[in-house]
């Protein structure tokens, strides 16, 4: 049987992730010392047996070391083999040098995930320039879309939605979702002027003025572009919109200034722990291990 490892704040995902596949659930200690070094312990036998590291990479630098340090512990010890499990993946924004000197981080993280692990499997990563995951991972790397859950909990908890992304690069994930729960979805224009200014422009929504907004993005992170939509779609007479974002990011007080923005209800997937986790995406990557 395999065996399932959460990493410290993974527990739960890993619980529910461990009941839908079936597996054993491993138990693992880490240790941070004054120094800032850390200490990672194995206490379940992984000798002979296929080993699975359950690891939401957010704040990727705080945890590279740990994961690492699993990884080639499990494999001294005789596991069969070492898969990951990574519902939110750092590093894949940073696909092409911007800048003369700049370090292209996706390519050197992919490397650092691929030399240490034999599989992995993610949620939605954000691929901009590359277009699949072998274009940088040279393990099996399998993505997990979680537009069927967001379609479901639409439908379940929504009244009479329309779906609106937030700017263009969130057509894809929109007009998924939209398609899978049968609603109809519309696409905000957005021109950014720095990391935390961003102008969104008025949409053309009069059609929709009895229809409950529904933002749908994959990563909410600094929230800024969110917080500009619903301004504009509160502006345009629509009541607060219900926020839904795969990834729960939020650097910052992205949360707070998100929810003092005007935003009816914030939601997430439980790719990431936070307290906007309402929809399970465990079941989706339990059927694709």
């Amino acid at each position: 049987m395999t065996i399932l490892f959460a990493y410290p704040d993974n527990e739960k995902q890993a619980a529910s992730l461990v009941k839908e596949a079936g597996y054993e659930m491993g138990a693992i200690k880490t240790h941070h010392f004054p120094d800032g070094e850390s200490l990672v312990q194995l206490e379940t036998d992984v000798k002979g047996r296929d080993v699975i590291l359950f690891c939401s990479l957010d704040h990727p630098d705080s945890k590279a070391m740990t994961v690492m340090f699993f990884a080639q512990t499990a494999k001294e010890l005789g596991a069969k083999s070492v898969g990951l499990i990574a519902p939110y993946l750092g590093y894949m924004r940073q696909d092409k040098r911007f800048h003369e000197g700049e370090a292209v981080t996706s390519n050197i993280f992919a490397a650092f995930i691929s030399k240490h692990f034999d599989s992995l499997i993610t949620v939605d990563p954000h691929l901009h320039r590359h277009k699949d995951m072998n274009e940088i991972y040279t393990i099996p790397a399998k993505v997990v879309h979680a537009a069927d859950a967001i379609a479901v909990w639409v439908k379940d908890n929504i009244e009479n939605p329309v779906l609106i992304g937030p700017d263009e690069e969130s057509d894809q994930w929109v007009s998924d979702v939209a398609k899978k729960a049968g609603v109809p979805y519309t696409v905000l224009t957005k021109t950014r002027h720095g990391d935390k200014d961003v102008e969104v422009s008025v949409p053309e929504i009069d059609k929709y003025k009895d229809h409950t907004p529904v933002l749908v993005d994959d990563i909410i992170s600094t929230a800024r572009t969110m917080m500009a939509a619903v301004k504009h779609l509160k502006e345009a007479g629509m009541t607060g919109p219900v926020c839904i974002g795969v990834h729960a990011v939020f650097a910052g007080d992205a949360y707070r200034a998100l929810e003092d923005a005007g935003a009816g209800r914030i939601v997430t997937c439980n790719t990431i722990p936070h307290l906007t986790n309402a929809i399970d995406v465990s079941d989706l990557i339990a059927q694709n291990l």
